[in-house]
């Protein structure tokens, strides 16, 4: 991780940590680095954006900025992180841009960069882009006369991905009654469309998006909103969004939440049994329940735990062939479809195995017993003194040898916050509780907190 760029982009609260002018400068560096490309110096450049009211802001500033080094910015206007890697892939686009901060509460956004494979952007090119935003290198030419570059609407970039999206299915939804909740965000516009199309009797929630309340109490971070529609109207199945659509938790038809790790399963389970299964592996993080092990396990499934973050997990898929990995947050990842997570994507595979299998949600799941987990952040000042902290290092050791071979403990950093995480999973959530708290309690009394 760089100075600005962590595992999923550059990310801060608007106008204080991330700024107007390093999306500018951001936008200048591409448009420069790309137009050296062509011949007539014009990079084409993809750009995408959630719904925070900062979005527009950041997206002014960096076709400034693109447009001022000649390039030319494609607009797709709202829409998901998954759309603008697919749209940089099929098309004939230097690199893509999306403007988001995922998860995190509306007054953060993030700039994240992708390749012209669709896939996160080179940390060599990260790193020459930091040093650019840090006055460490020259200043870039300006392009003039007829080297300015255009902006152009792209919208109906977005709609060729929905049409895509509609061709994955291969079963008819008809009959099945389905909730979505697009978390006010990216989803707002085009995942009812897609269930619409595709047969299904559909009820949304949290698609009012108004610029503040993109994943305020709603979507797959705060998922009880999903469980009580699902509840209430007796549907056979919720998908619920984070801000940017590249994650996906799913309802089964009771009302229980089933998890990233729950999708690996089920999914993997099914590739399994039509031997799809590339070396008969699924790529997991190192947050990955020791449940899901253990049902992996019963189910003779190889796995491999990569670090936390979904660019992590695609390498090791990019590398090896894997076809299908992802993380407990829902950040699923289906290679042969896409090269980064996708969210309706993964509702849409989610409801084949259903229909393929004829089975509930809850049926699908049912092999996989969920350890307890807890898991807290704490704001630190500076989380990797904090981690590396010999009192910290040595309470974690005395919670690892307490659970002995009965639950584990995981202190990581975020890769976009100023936060450390503290894990703990054990046989009953009284023990999770207790445990993470020693461990946070320690970090506090030696002055790491924030």
């Amino acid at each position: 991780m760089g100075k600005y760029f962590g595992t999923d982009g550059f990310r801060g609260e608007a106008n204080v940590n991330l700024t107007v002018e390093h999306a500018f400068k951001v936008g200048r560096f591409l448009g420069w680095f790309y137009g050296k490309n062509h011949q007539d110096g014009k990079a084409k450049i993809v750009i995408g954006k959630d719904t925070r009211r900062s979005s527009y802001m950041f997206e002014y500033s960096l076709v400034a900025g693109l447009t001022a080094s000649g390039a030319d910015a494609y607009l797709l206007h709202v829409t998901t992180t998954p759309s603008v890697s697919y749209v940089v892939r099929t098309e004939d686009f230097d690199c893509g841009i999306m403007i988001s901060a995922s998860h995190n509460p509306y007054y953060d956004n993030g700039i994240k960069l992708i390749n012209d494979k669709g896939e996160k952007m080179r940390e060599d090119v990260i790193d020459q882009i930091e040093a650019y935003l840090d006055g460490d290198t020259g200043e870039l030419p300006f392009a003039t006369k007829e080297k300015i570059g255009c902006t152009v609407d792209y919208a109906a970039g977005r709609n060729r991905y929905m049409g895509y999206l509609m061709s994955l299915a291969t079963y008819s939804f008809k009959g099945l009654r389905v909730g979505l909740d697009a978390a006010n965000g990216s989803a707002w516009s085009i995942a009812k469309g897609i269930f619409d199309a595709l047969g299904a009797r559909t009820y949304v929630i949290n698609a009012s998006p108004d610029g503040t309340n993109i994943n305020n109490n709603c979507g797959s971070t705060h998922i009880e909103g999903l469980q009580d529609l699902v509840r209430r109207e007796h549907l056979d199945v919720g998908f619920a969004f984070d801000g940017d659509a590249d994650r996906c938790l799913c309802v089964d038809e009771n009302g229980d939440v089933i998890t990233g790790d729950h999708i690996l399963y089920i999914y993997g389970c099914y590739m399994k049994d039509r031997d799809k299964l590339v070396d008969n592996m699924v790529v997991t993080t190192v947050m990955s329940n020791f449940g899901l092990y253990k049902a992996f396990d019963a189910a003779g499934i190889n796995y491999v735990k990569t670090a936390v973050g979904d660019k992590y997990v695609y390498e090791c898929m990019s590398q090896n062939g894997y076809r299908i990995g992802g993380e407990q947050s829902g950040h699923i990842i289906f290679s042969k479809y896409a090269t980064t997570g996708d969210g309706i994507i993964t509702a849409l595979k989610m409801t084949e195995v259903m229909l393929a299998k004829k089975k509930t949600m809850s049926q699908l799941a049912a092999p996989l017993h969920i350890y307890p987990q807890v898991l807290k952040n704490i704001r630190v000042s500076n989380k990797t003194e904090a981690q590396n902290d010999a009192d910290v290092k040595a309470a974690v050791e005395a919670v690892a040898e307490s659970l002995g071979e009965d639950g584990r403990i995981l202190v990581r950093e975020s890769g976009t916050e100023p936060v450390v995480r503290v894990m703990v999973e054990a046989d009953t959530m009284e023990t999770c509780e207790k445990l993470v708290d020693q461990v946070i309690e320690v970090i506090k009394n030696k002055g790491y907190a924030v």
